[in-house]
């Protein structure tokens, strides 16, 4: 899977440099949705052709329990450590750098939600030592931890919601409060004392939606260190818009408010087949449309994304830590 170049891209040569140049890194595929093994073999070299470097990849969630959970986890590691020449299964910042010199894909696995915990706090360091490096607190309903961001109430984190919290800052997984309920994200940044994160969550003040963030969310999630991932769900977006255009008026909004250091992408590129329904976990908001339906920012945007950036006066240093370099600066302040 060798990197794209310019030619390949439509974009200018300035903008492919930096492109080239930079720690691209997508913080959220969610590759469990849908036929793991076709969505692997399928998808995963158009992100490569796309210029990525780093993507992390959903392999467990609030709908999952822990035995399911760490058999998935051994067999999506069997994939790609047997697959040496085109990916690199990261467990530390140096496996990145490696895989950015190497010219392959830098793989890393998160949780959407904290259910595969099972109220086991033990479980934390043992997920951590199996590669999962960022975890949700909660997918859009309650769990253990707390509430989700379409729950119908918005209480707070809970006791076990604040252990799991601190033992995650102790054993360096980085907390992560996209799909959670404000008061529940607002106290799991009050007890953090690591940088956290919202992996894929998008300005509510842009587009109202339960999934979308608040703007005193986003500056607390700045005021940790942390980063701001904008997805590329049209939905969220805005009316079903899966525009290049939209994805940097969200990135901007965001640059704006809390600076170019506090901004990722994660595109959440969900692939679901036209059968696939909405989960019980999933319920819908007003002004939502059926999976199938919904648009997308496609990997092959992301270098006119790229260019869409510097056209707006943005340094390129700043673009090339949006791209990816404020990601890999949350991993090398939390992760042990």
């Amino acid at each position: 899977m060798a990197k794209a170049t310019k030619t390949d891209w439509g974009v200018s040569e300035d903008a492919a440099r930096v492109h080239r140049e930079a720690i691209v890194w997508d913080n959220t595929l969610p590759i469990t949705a849908g036929n793991i093994a076709l969505n692997r073999e399928k998808y995963l070299p158009r992100l490569k052709a796309s210029g990525y470097d780093v993507v992390s990849l959903t392999v467990g969630g609030d709908r999952d329990k822990m035995p399911g959970t760490i058999t998935r986890i051994a067999k999506e590691s069997a994939y790609f450590l047997a697959r040496p020449d085109d990916y690199v299964l990261v467990k530390t910042v140096q496996d990145i750098e490696r895989a950015k010199r190497e010219d392959k894909l830098a793989v890393i696995f998160h949780f959407q939600g904290t259910n595969p915990v099972d109220s086991d706090i033990n479980m934390v360091a043992t997920y951590y030592e199996l590669g999962i490096r960022h975890m949700l607190m909660a997918y859009n309903l309650r769990n253990a931890v707390g509430d989700g961001c379409k729950e119908r109430t918005d209480d707070g984190l809970s006791r076990f919601g604040v252990r799991l919290v601190e033992e995650m800052n102790r054993v360096g997984m980085v907390v992560d409060c996209t799909h959670t309920g404000h008061k529940t994200s607002m106290e799991a940044m009050e007890f953090s004392t690591a940088p956290v994160v919202f992996s894929h969550a998008n300005p509510k003040a842009l587009k109202e939606h339960p999934r979308n963030i608040a703007d005193d969310q986003i500056k607390a999630c700045a005021k940790t260190g942390g980063v701001i991932g904008v997805n590329g769900v049209g939905i969220f977006l805005g009316d079903n818009d899966g525009s290049t255009e939209t994805q940097i008026r969200h990135v901007d909004y965001l640059v704006q408010m809390v600076g170019a250091d506090h901004v990722g992408f994660a595109l959440d590129w969900v692939i679901y087949s036209a059968t696939t329904t909405p989960s019980a976990w999933n319920p819908p908001a007003p002004g939502d449309v059926p999976w199938p339906d919904i648009k997308h920012v496609e990997p092959e945007q992301m270098p006119a994304f790229t260019e869409g950036l510097l056209k707006m006066g943005y340094k390129e240093a700043d673009v090339g830590n949006i791209l990816g370099g404020n990601w890999l600066r949350i991993a090398r302040e939390v992760w042990k």
